[in-house]
């Protein structure tokens, strides 16, 4: 497996590797992750549909790439996933999966169309005093120290970062501004999250820098990424005779692991009540989707709270990955990053709106018609005086095909689950939907006395406790995740979010079909190029122009620095006068 840019190796196909037809595959799972691997081994490994079997627990596919509607319980998506121009094997894969919207075009054509013509960005990023605009007005509000703690951040090797947390390497002066509530919120970071992580995350995204404020950085699906995502790509991957086996555990995947190679011998799996075991030679590869983000989430309804299930179970992603982990130290160490669900949970909920009452308070924050088909909010709306840091969105409505008209799903989330609110003076985790209902309602500005009924009969509220929602971004070492494929693999790789590659960010879709594309590359040798995470990190352009819009439009000349410092400022000044250079920071407003 080799990495390329470019567009002259975009569009080739790879020749059939050789030995395939002699070849099956089991995938663990059926995520964003699992279903790519799938999708990549019909299309460019150009395995027989047939001869890959997708092995899943739950009775969906799709991961925590949901959106469902549960009988009695109401719509649920459990998150959303914001996407870029840059997402380089998402766009890749998706440009050979058919639509099932419009017939003749791709999943890509359909995106590209449909955010062409509705650009995401928002009207308003942030509201305090019930539903008063925060006026962040697409300033970050870094004071000359905070950028350089940023770019300190942002240029240490990751090495140094091994174990650190954010706190570690930021203090008030970034973790008090404007950069740092858009940041955490849009990301889910917590301060005590990996410091390795945000520093990946900066250079991944230094070419967005100038978009964070009113996310015209983003795109979105038009539906839940359920039915935009993954039923296109089930659909297809059921068109080549792939076989999905739902209700199918998972437990342990045995492994060889002598001399210079490790091999995968079986996979232990039960079906219902029956423990079965499936033998594995050189020729049958596995798939493993190991940990998992939604791991042991659980929903509540408009009268119960959704119930925090901390313990492992047995089938579990955790629990599988435990067992594989124990059998050779390059398959990772997942305690580093499920032991502890105080610091890596968060809620998010589902509310269903049922007719005019409610809308109103939405447009009147979002300053758009929710109800027009188009970008309603354009991201998060983050409510800074939220005790829960409460945010909400309102996507393209209707959410879901089968959306009643009239009716709004809007997803709120809280990342501070045990902290109690300022309207409900109890914790997210122990409220029902209508109570979170009611806390998002005081803080859209309802009038209190008219709270409690407008939450009861005018909207359905679905919770959802996840336990694990953030367990990639706890601090780790570098080998704390296995690799793709680890050193010696022969018939094995790992995939998703706890999986290792390249300079990528985990908790991004792009991230998940990355490792599937490079799983499926590196064990069949597919001769075609996976294409190299975007390069921004190294055009100077996008460097010079994140570094002045961090600073809110100021050049490096209007920095308060020492006098010594503005004399040597000064010198290098006149020494580009007249040069490429000089015209470069001119047109970027560096100087």
């Amino acid at each position: 497996m080799y990495y390329s840019s470019g567009n002259y190796e975009a569009f080739a196909r790879p020749e059939k590797p050789e030995g395939i037809e002699k070849k099956t595959a089991y995938i663990v799972g059926s995520g964003l992750a699992a279903l790519s691997a799938a999708s990549y081994l019909v299309r460019d490994a150009q395995m027989e549909g047939s001869h890959i079997h997708i092995l899943e627990k739950d009775p969906l596919p799709g991961g925590a790439c949901d959106g469902y509607k549960y009988q009695n319980v109401g719509y649920v998506m459990r998150g959303g996933r914001e996407m870029d121009n840059h997402f380089e094997c998402m766009w890749d894969l998706f440009r050979s999966i058919p639509s099932i919207e419009t017939e003749g075009i791709s999943v890509l054509d359909e995106y590209y169309w449909l955010n062409k013509k509705d650009p995401n960005y928002s009207l308003c990023r942030a509201t305090l005093n019930r539903g008063e605009d925060a006026h962040t007005d697409k300033k970050f509000n870094l004071s000359d120290k905070g950028a350089e703690e940023i770019l300190n951040l942002f240029m240490t090797p990751d090495e140094a970062l091994q174990d650190k947390k954010i706190t570690d390497v930021f203090d008030e002066e970034v973790l008090g501004s404007t950069f740092w509530m858009y940041w955490r919120t849009m990301f889910a970071f917590e301060n005590w999250h990996s410091a390795l992580e945000m520093k990946l995350y900066l250079q991944r995204f230094v070419h967005h820098i100038g978009g964070l404020p009113d996310f015209t950085a983003l795109r979105f699906t038009k539906y839940n990424q359920y039915e935009s995502m993954i039923l296109p790509m089930v659909k297809y991957l059921q068109s080549h005779g792939v076989v999905f086996e739902y209700g199918v555990k998972v437990v342990n995947v045995l492994f060889d692991c002598s001399k210079d190679k490790k091999t995968a011998t079986a996979i232990e799996v039960q079906r219902g009540s029956k423990d079965e075991s499936i033998p594995l030679s050189e020729n049958d590869l596995v798939f493993i989707t190991d940990g998992g983000c939604v791991e042991n989430a659980s929903i509540g309804s408009q009268s119960t709270p959704a119930a925090f299930n901390r313990e492992i179970h047995a089938g579990g992603g955790w629990d599988m990955w435990k067992k594989i982990a124990a059998q050779d130290p390059s398959f990772g160490h997942p305690d580093k990053f499920c032991s502890d669900p105080e610091k890596t949970n968060w809620m998010s909920a589902s509310v269903t709106t049922f007719d005019s009452v409610i809308p109103p308070y939405l447009e009147k924050i979002c300053k758009r018609d929710p109800f027009s088909g188009k970008v309603v909010t354009g991201g998060i709306v983050t409510v800074k005086d939220s005790s829960w840091l409460m945010s909400w969105t309102i996507n393209r409505q209707p959410q879901f095909r089968d959306q009643p008209k009239g009716q709004l799903v809007v997803w709120v989330y809280g990342l501070f689950s045990d902290r109690p609110g300022d309207y409900i003076k109890k914790p997210m985790r122990e409220c029902t939907g209508e109570e979170i209902c009611e806390e998002w309602l005081y803080h859209i500005g309802v009038p209190e006395e008219e709270i409690a009924k407008t939450a009861q009969e005018h909207a359905n509220t679905v919770p959802c406790m996840m336990p694990y929602i953030t367990a990639f971004f706890m601090p780790r070492c570098m080998d704390d995740r296995p690799k793709v494929v680890p050193e010696g693999a022969v018939n094995f790789a790992f995939l998703g979010q706890f999986a290792e590659t390249k300079r990528d960010t985990i908790f991004t879709t792009e991230y998940s079909i990355r490792t599937g594309m490079e799983a499926v590359y590196t064990l069949l040798n597919v001769d075609r190029g996976v294409p190299e995470v975007w390069g921004s990190v190294y055009d100077i352009r996008d460097l010079l122009n994140a570094t002045v819009q961090l600073r809110d439009g100021r050049p490096i000349t209007d920095m308060k620095l020492p006098f010594a410092e503005k004399v040597a400022l000064k010198e290098v000044l006149k020494k580009i006068q007249g040069t490429e250079i000089e015209k470069l920071l001119k047109e970027y407003k560096a100087i």
